[in-house]
């Protein structure tokens, strides 16, 4: 399948879908099929209109959709999306809101590259942005980076967050969700080995594969199934020359989202039932909550091969997180050097991406990390999508994390006020913590 003949012939499938859906809706909507009283006119427009919308979303990019946020003031403050860091394969983006100081504090939202855009983290990020400062790793599109930009595996997305976590600072909270979750782990052991200076103040992981051996899910069933030279022969494609990435070697959003889809396949097929028949009686609307969860779901972006088959054979296959043995550009990158930094182990009882125990993994892995800096939960009756964005992240665990992002600050503010205290004079009321050294990489 490594033809750019077949990434054409799937796109050209889609776009034919989308032309189809079109058509269905232009043919159930002319206006003389008025004249016959038949529901079937009615239906055929409803069918259309939905899957014309369904095929369109999966090449779109959608917009983050959040403009203002309500201050201390009361006062409704423009919000601005800005690049902070630029790179080939993704940036760091601020949410910049007008009018409003520096917050006290400041998040960086560590977002999936597993078929989705960061905009996936939008209600996330809706929620966090009232009470503190937020970044997010904006992923690009596979298909959209010309191959004179090179490869990008797990080694590079761990040192994009390397760099982006020493851009911010030590005052930095990070939250990584599902994918990018051993990654953001394994980013942090390597600023607290080579920079301890440049370590985030906080490490919160929301339902992430630490450990994919804890519990098994159909995503690590496949794993085991699957070799990689099956996995590279049936997904990897080459992208077609309607891209900027033309000849790219990449893993297919739109495959990606057939699998997403054939997991929970039933469901998907009644949503989109419904949803007909809710277009037909004239009750649905662009922003129901059909569309508003759908538009999101179903706009997906290319991986590229050497990303996604790395993470499949280290993270999956491998388990060279869980074993800590993980190694970048070569080096190894020793988990347990995490010392420092209060990690929050976030998971959700009926996540079946990412299953109970498959994050919480990661403590074991820091046995010198003291007690007091190490937190867990398991939320009663919570998906994969609810630990993070649904009823669960706003009612439980948002108020969760950011009680535990304060607590820490808290307790970093106490220990280096009693260090100054009791620093003897002649050292300006500073002393080297331990593991800090003048080596940055």
């Amino acid at each position: 399948m490594r033809y750019m003949l077949t990434y054409d012939m799937m796109e050209t499938a889609r776009v034919s879908y989308q032309w189809m859906g079109a058509t269905a809706r232009a043919i159930g909507s002319y206006p003389a099929t008025g004249l016959f009283p038949n529901p079937m006119f009615q239906l055929l427009s409803a069918w259309g209109d939905v899957t014309e919308r369904s095929f369109d979303r999966m090449v779109a990019k959608p917009d983050w959709g959040i403009d203002t946020v309500v201050g201390e003031d009361g006062r409704d403050h423009v919000v601005t999306v800005e690049p902070v860091v630029k790179k080939a394969f993704g940036d760091l983006i601020k949410f910049s809101v007008s009018g409003r100081a520096p917050m006290e504090r400041k998040i960086l939202l560590v977002a999936p590259m597993s078929g989705h855009y960061a905009t996936l983290l939008r209600s996330t990020v809706a929620s966090l942005l009232p009470d503190a400062d937020i970044y997010v790793t904006d992923w690009h599109n596979a298909r959209e980076i010309p191959v004179s930009e090179g490869k990008f595996d797990v080694d590079d997305y761990t040192l994009y967050l390397v760099d982006f976590m020493r851009h911010l600072g030590a005052d930095t909270n990070v939250i990584a969700v599902c994918q990018p979750v051993p990654l953001a782990l394994a980013a942090t052991a390597y600023l607290a080995e080579h920079e301890p200076k440049a370590q985030p103040a906080t490490l919160t992981l929301i339902g992430g594969p630490v450990d994919p051996d804890a519990k098994a899910t159909e995503v690590t069933d496949f794993g085991r199934r699957v070799t990689m030279g099956q996995l590279e022969h049936m997904v990897i494609q080459r992208v077609g020359f309607k891209y900027a990435g033309a000849g790219r070697m990449v893993y297919p959003g739109l495959l990606q989202l057939t699998s997403f889809i054939s997991m929970n396949a039933e469901k998907h097929a009644q949503a989109f039932h419904n949803q007909i028949l809710r277009v037909a009686k004239g009750e649905a609307s662009d922003h129901d909550k059909h569309n508003k969860f759908y538009d999101e779901y179903l706009s997906v972006m290319d991986m590229t091969a050497e990303f996604y088959l790395s993470t499949v054979e280290r993270i999956f296959k491998n388990r060279d997180i869980a074993r800590n043995v993980f190694t970048v550009n070569g080096e190894t990158v020793d988990i347990s050097k995490i010392t420092d930094v209060a990690v929050h182990i976030v998971e959700g009882e009926e996540d079946d991406i990412s299953a109970p125990g498959q994050c919480l993994a990661a403590l074991d892995l820091m046995p010198d990390l003291p007690d007091d800096k190490k937190a867990q939960h398991l939320e009663p009756g919570a998906g994969h999508y609810g630990i993070f964005a649904g009823r669960s992240w706003r009612n439980n665990i948002r108020p969760l994390v950011l009680d535990f992002i304060d607590d820490n600050a808290e307790r970093e503010h106490s220990q280096r006020a009693a260090n100054v205290k009791s620093a003897p004079r002649g050292t300006g009321g500073k002393r080297k913590r331990s593991g800090e050294g003048p080596t940055p990489v």
